[in-house]
């Protein structure tokens, strides 16, 4: 027996590769034959009646794009620090950006950071057992400090993201070295491609500093750069919240004896209470980037000459003809 109720029928429409739902009521001819039209206002009654539900976004239409760690907005949150990634809520679709006009700002932004340069340095942490060489690495790149820890046992790595600049994305590989392996021949494995370091010594135990000049002469005969100069190294005086012993007193001394052995700079340094660590590494950054930028540059001047002496000496054995 056919039902004389109102009926509903769904069409799917394809528009490219999206489907839309279209609902169609459809009102048996009975009910508007009716002169009184009785059973019609009951029916127009009762659609009116119906929670109204928004429409679906259309399946697919998610997306994800990166943004920097200080924006802000309605639809999404920042991720945790070090990414700068952007994440979106799934409610959040491509029509509710296009109505709230940020898409434009969003697709702007993601083509100037497609265009960011991506620097991946290899960094070494070298020194003595129990300089505090993971403390320093654990407060700079994860920023908390411990006074438990064991011992690390050849090499410990860790990946610090930074921001630089607007055009300049650096990810530092930091290998952390353990202080008994300069008695070892892994070092120069270890060092190998290296573009920096940082040596650290305990400001309580002189022993520690003594060897300082060991490790800068080990790391200097087995690592250089592609002109063959040292690497960049900063020289860390850990743990300066406690009562310091030798050398470290005298700071004119400190500066003079980082002269004769080549280092970048010096910090004091403590993991415990953050001082000077970003300071220290920045300061190692920026000496690595200017390396980088110099030897770019004579690379470049040193492909030119080649690229003329070649000609030169073909136009010489009379292998060039102009036409």
């Amino acid at each position: 027996m056919k039902s004389d109720a109102p009926s509903e029928q769904k069409t799917i429409v394809k528009v490219g590769h999206i489907e839309k739902r279209r609902k169609k009521i459809v009102v048996p001819p009975q009910y508007l034959k009716m002169s009184d039209n009785t059973h019609h206002k009951l029916f127009v009654e009762k659609l009116k009646s119906r929670p109204f539900t928004p429409a679906r976004s259309p399946r697919g239409a998610q997306i994800h794009l990166s943004l920097p760690e200080t924006s802000s907005s309605a639809f999404g949150r920042v991720t945790p620090e070090g990414d700068g990634s952007f994440i979106f809520p799934k409610s959040v679709s491509e029509i509710d950006l296009w109505r709230s006009g940020e898409k434009t700002d969003l697709l702007s932004y993601a083509s100037k950071n497609s265009e960011k340069k991506d620097h991946l340095y290899k960094i070494l942490v070298i020194g003595d057992l129990g300089a505090g060489k993971t403390s320093i690495i654990k407060r700079y790149v994860h920023r908390f400090f411990t006074q438990h820890y064991r011992a690390t046992i050849g090499v410990d790595f860790a990946l610090k993201v930074l921001n630089w600049d607007e055009n300049t994305l650096i990810r530092l590989q930091l290998w952390d070295i353990a202080g008994q392996e300069r008695y070892g021949n892994m070092t120069r494995v270890y060092y190998k491609e290296a573009v920096g370091a940082f040596i650290v010594f305990d400001v309580t135990r002189v022993n520690t500093f003594e060897s300082v000049a060991k490790w800068k002469s080990d790391l200097d005969s087995k690592v250089q750069l592609s002109d063959g100069s040292p690497i960049p190294c900063v020289l860390l005086a850990n743990k300066c919240d406690q009562p310091k012993e030798g050398l470290i007193n005298n700071s004119h001394k400190m500066e003079e004896y980082c002269k004769e052995n080549s280092f970048t700079a010096w910090f004091e340094t403590s993991a415990k209470d953050n001082i000077n660590i970003d300071e220290a590494a920045k300061a190692l950054v920026t000496k690595i980037l200017e390396n980088d930028t110099l030897l770019n540059a004579e690379s470049s001047k040193d492909e030119g000459k080649f690229s003329i002496s070649k000609e030169t000496n073909a136009q010489k054995n009379g292998k060039m003809c102009s036409c």
